[in-house]
């Protein structure tokens, strides 16, 4: 499990929680995005961008998500989500999200989202402002 994860900065620890299931008996494929969403704030908290929104008026706003699921998982069980940036441009970048889980040490589930920019006063997109894009290469250990 630790090897699947190894390239990503950020790592979310999840519980499965049993509401989560549907009638099917396994997680609903929306949850995932949950697990997405958590390992994506958790890396913004990382690099200090939850904290610096208001001040900068400048913050995150997700453009595209998607998912491929690999195995279903049932309650109980603890998920692992990792997030790393796998590409930057000036108003977007793109998040690569990883799910393993304890009861299944492999790929559960694998996504993508594309992040945009936002100026939430003008309500318009903008440039990644530096001093979250070099808060970015610090915790990805490269240079975009």
């Amino acid at each position: 499990m630790q090897e699947l994860l190894k390239t990503f900065p950020v790592v979310a620890k999840l519980p499965v929680i049993w509401g989560d299931m549907d009638s099917f008996q396994h997680v609903n494929n929306a949850i995932y995005f949950r697990y997405f969403e958590s390992a994506r704030i958790q890396y913004f908290e990382a690099l200090g961008w939850m904290d610096s929104v208001e001040q900068l008026a400048i913050g995150p706003i997700l453009g595209s998500t998607s998912c491929r699921y690999r195995i279903p998982l049932t309650y109980p069980d603890t998920v692992y989500a990792g997030a790393k940036i796998t590409e930057m441009h000036e108003k977007r970048f793109t998040m690569e999200y990883l799910i393993v889980s304890e009861q299944h040490p492999e790929t559960v589930a694998e996504g993508t989202g594309v992040v945009i920019c936002y100026n939430y006063q003008k309500k318009q997109t903008t440039q990644i402002p530096a001093v979250i894009h070099h808060a970015i290469e610090k915790l990805e250990g490269r240079e975009f």
